[in-house]
């Protein structure tokens, strides 16, 4: 990112952004979302930003373009004909058409997949939607479409990967996020790839040269006892790393290339180590032998404020009982009095002034 001379700070998104917009889990309660001036939170009614449901999908592919640009994944995502240079997220829909056959004209029963693994038969893309449960699989205008919006948003932040998207990052902090973030992208960012068992990314592996015209080397092939040809590499059982049960030959599965890939997770089985969630459109970043959400990666790596939620590039913070805050979000959540070097209570990662917290127990 190019800084203008004697640029200090980057300025977050406009705080009218989304103003307005109802609370989805309040439903009806809310008035319309009010942005905090620096915690991402309502105002009116203290949920999140995503319970708002604040951005369209062209906002949500420009985020996840952005996430995967300059990454082992930058295939998923195209250039924005006459934008900025951007790029944004190909994001694969799948439509399903089944005909209604009635004594009159056939009719047709359209099914909208916000969301499918790329690359795959639409046979196979079905088989995987069929092992998700029902209320998260991506159906517009299900709830499980608004599951997925919802996980964009908390999984991957795009406050973890543009510094723009922040409230106030000195240069230094700018330049610090920067390799952050390509670092992250060059060690740990991947996309899950669906194949059957025993399928997919082989030759990558191995280091094997590309077949020539589909065709297999004779190392790569067998008879078997039939006569037929088969895949030496492939085995007759395979198990799921998480849950360690077989995964059935012909039941799609997940690979994870930064895995390596003699692993392989059953599609419920495809979740971040840290809060067990499913990992959104399959997006996950490798660490320490294990799958995870992109914001618990980032809080692996570094401290995430408790009071902006954003992650922390300056070495001077406030530290407590395993959280952190910048110093100047460390302040009451009701009052937002400072709380340096005063007293307050810590309940359940929320600070509180030792008047608000009375207050509280009190009501």
């Amino acid at each position: 990112m190019d800084l203008s001379a004697g640029m200090q700070k980057m300025s977050v998104v406009p705080e009218s952004a989304g103003r307005g917009v109802p609370c989805l889990r309040c439903k009806g309660i809310c008035t319309g979302f009010q942005p905090h001036s620096w915690r991402k939170l309502c105002q009116v009614c203290r949920c999140c930003p995503e319970d708002h449901d604040l951005y369209s999908d062209a906002e949500d592919d420009r985020k996840i373009g952005r996430l995967l640009t300059d990454s082992k994944n930058s295939s998923l995502t195209a250039r924005v004909k006459g934008g900025d240079g951007g790029r944004i997220y190909k994001r694969n829909r799948m439509i399903i058409t089944n005909p209604i056959v009635s004594r009159k004209d056939p009719t047709f029963d359209t099914i909208t997949y916000e969301w499918a693994p790329p690359g795959l038969t639409q046979k196979l893309a079905i088989l995987y939607m069929e092992l998700i449960p029902k209320e998260m699989q991506p159906v517009a205008g299900t709830e499980g479409a608004y599951h997925r919006r919802r996980q964009l948003l908390r999984q991957l932040p795009v406050y973890d990967v543009d510094p723009a998207q922040c409230l106030s990052l000195s240069e230094g902090e700018v330049g610090a996020m920067e390799e952050f973030v390509k670092l992250y992208k060059q060690d740990a960012l991947g996309v899950g790839e669906v194949a059957l068992p025993g399928e997919a990314g082989t030759a990558k592996d191995e280091g094997k040269q590309p077949q020539k015209n589909g065709k297999k080397t004779p190392q790569e092939t067998s008879s078997a006892p039939n006569g037929t040809v088969t895949d030496c590499n492939k085995k007759s059982e395979y198990h799921c790393e998480r849950c360690k049960q077989v995964a059935p030959l012909g039941s799609p599965v997940v690979f994870a290339e930064r895995g390596g890939y003699a692993r392989l997770w059953h599609p419920t089985c495809f979740v971040c180590c840290r809060c067990s969630e499913a990992l959104v459109d399959l997006i996950y970043f490798w660490k320490d032998e294990s799958l995870m959400c992109g914001r618990h990666y980032c809080e692996a790596v570094r401290p995430r404020c408790a009071g902006c939620d954003e992650i922390i590039f300056s070495e001077d913070y406030q530290q407590m009982e395993g959280l952190a805050w910048h110093r100047n979000h460390f302040s009451c959540v009701e009052c937002e009095q400072p709380l340096t070097a005063k007293s307050f209570i810590l309940d359940q990662a929320k600070l509180l002034c030792t008047t608000c917290s009375k207050s509280s127990k009190r009501a």
